[in-house]
């Protein structure tokens, strides 16, 4: 890396007739050699550190841009104009030929600092305060990639990440886009995982139960699916405070995701409509459109007048027989997310009319967590993640529910690395050819990461169910159409 490294040119002369370089080029390089630097050698180049320096100041940018310790909030507090600057910073653009080198030169620097913040998370023991300002800085990338704060890694956005301190006239959640998330796979496949990966992995080094044990520590973590993960993991090893604490922040991220998912499920019909009750004869109800259409043979173009011989009434009536929706979920170790946002999804399906939930959850025993579907706060302090799985034991638990196949959906949620798969399967086979839908799926995360034994794969596309995977807005839609 010498020579590339010692020799940026960031200060070639235009007028050289001799010199090739474009300084704006130059410029642009010096930057991201540094962030290559960093990103794989802990040691830093001097030489890179002092042209990046004058890169930086030279365009007009801040030098704290290239202070590993300051976090993105910060910068942004002080320099709030650049709030708007971070915001789809990294979403890919369509390629019109034109290239503004300066802008591409300031939007170097300004990439260099998200993505070093986030991915050079270093090693050893982390803080509260460390946490909570990476989780701010992910919340910056997310904004970045045009997302909402917490949106890649769980599902739903964290007020006050990457923005909480930002300053007037800055958005809370960032921009975000229409409400949707772009196609980020022209820039960085699946970083939602690597985010939520390195998110997980400063969670571990924390010294979580003494941050829980004090009040002013415990308020400085952000909830978030790899913190939630960790809490439910040591619920039974925490008491007194640390586990009012942990309490709290569980409930703060089921309320949060709840309220996402919410929206998604409320445009949910509470019935079919049922074709077998007569419309009732009154004018609320007469179809003015029908009765002309079946009508129109009676028209006379003499008296220009339309006879009339029936009425047409729409139905209202919907059907009353309750639709039965029961939830089979893996809560071994490789599918925490599931677990936690199927928990969540229940609940709101089973606050709706004519749906009757059931929720069963299991590893190598299931328990049935029917009584607790509404509250998901307490359903998740009663489940126990880990372990290995037995499909078969929460087989055993849900056929019985199957009263009425054609009012009933069944979804299975696993990554179906079962103990006893032929049996399970052939249980699964026969729920599908009762007439009952059967839904089985891979994973609910927001990022839709999670492998599927191909050998239940292949199966299920040969049953007609082919494996439902990727983002849980795919679950929900199965579950309306079904319900509607």
């Amino acid at each position: 890396m010498t020579d590339a490294t010692t020799s940026p040119h960031p200060e070639a002369d235009p007028h050289d007739p001799h010199d090739n370089h474009d300084p704006h080029d130059n410029r642009r390089q010096v930057l991201y050699w540094r962030l290559l630097a960093r990103l794989f050698d802990h040691e830093e180049q001097a030489t890179l550190e002092s042209a990046s320096l004058a890169v930086v100041e030279d365009i007009g940018l801040p030098s704290a841009l290239l202070d590993p310790g300051a976090s993105v909030d910060s910068i942004v507090q002080r320099h709030p104009d650049l709030a708007e600057e971070f915001d789809g910073l990294m979403v890919p653009e369509g390629d019109d030929g034109a290239w503004d080198r300066p802008a591409e030169v300031r939007r170097a620097a300004l990439v260099s600092k998200v993505l070093l913040n986030v991915f050079a998370a270093g090693t050893g023991t982390v803080t509260a305060g460390q946490l909570a300002r990476w989780q701010s800085d992910a919340g910056w990338l997310e904004r970045a990639l045009g997302c909402k704060p917490g949106e890649l890694r769980g599902g739903r956005a964290v007020a006050g990440s990457g923005a909480g301190t930002a300053g007037p006239g800055v958005s809370p959640t960032g921009t975000g886009g229409p409400g949707t998330t772009p196609d980020l796979s022209r820039l960085i496949p699946a970083i939602g995982p690597e985010l939520g990966a390195i998110e997980a992995d400063l969670v571990k080094r924390m010294r979580l139960r003494e941050v829980l044990a004090d009040p002013k520590l415990a308020a400085q973590l952000t909830p978030s699916m790899s913190l939630i993960e960790q809490l439910l993991r040591d619920k039974n090893n925490l008491s007194g405070v640390a586990l009012a604490n942990a309490k709290a922040l569980i409930r703060r991220f089921v309320d949060e995701v709840a309220q996402v998912l919410r929206t998604q499920v409320e445009k949910t019909s509470v019935g079919a409509l049922d074709r077998s009750v007569p419309p009732k004869r009154v004018f609320r109800n007469l179809d003015l459109d029908r009765t002309i259409w079946k009508n129109l043979t009676n028209w006379s173009p003499e008296e220009e007048r339309l006879y009339v011989d029936r009425l047409y009434y729409r139905h209202t009536a919907r059907k009353t027989t309750p639709q039965r929706l029961i939830v089979v979920v893996d809560q071994s170790g490789s599918m925490v997310d599931s677990m936690v946002n199927c928990t969540i999804l229940a609940s709101i399906f089973a606050g709706l009319p004519k749906v009757d939930v059931h929720l069963i959850a299991y590893d190598t025993q299931a328990l049935d967590l029917t009584a607790w579907v509404h509250d998901p706060f307490e359903t998740l302090l009663r489940t126990n993640l880990g372990g290995g799985t037995d499909g078969t034991v929460a087989m055993a638990l849900a056929q019985p529910k199957i009263a009425e196949p054609r009012n009933t959906v069944v979804v299975w949620i696993s990554d179906f690395y079962e103990w006893r798969s032929e049996p399970l399967f052939d249980s699964m086979a026969a729920i599908h050819r009762s007439g009952a839908k059967f839904i089985p799926v891979g994973s609910v995360t927001s990022s839709g990461r999670g492998s599927v034994n191909p050998w239940f794969r292949e199966r299920f596309k040969d049953l007609g169910t082919p494996v439902l995977s990727g983002h849980i807005r795919k679950l929900v839609h199965e579950l309306k159409t079904f319900l509607a």
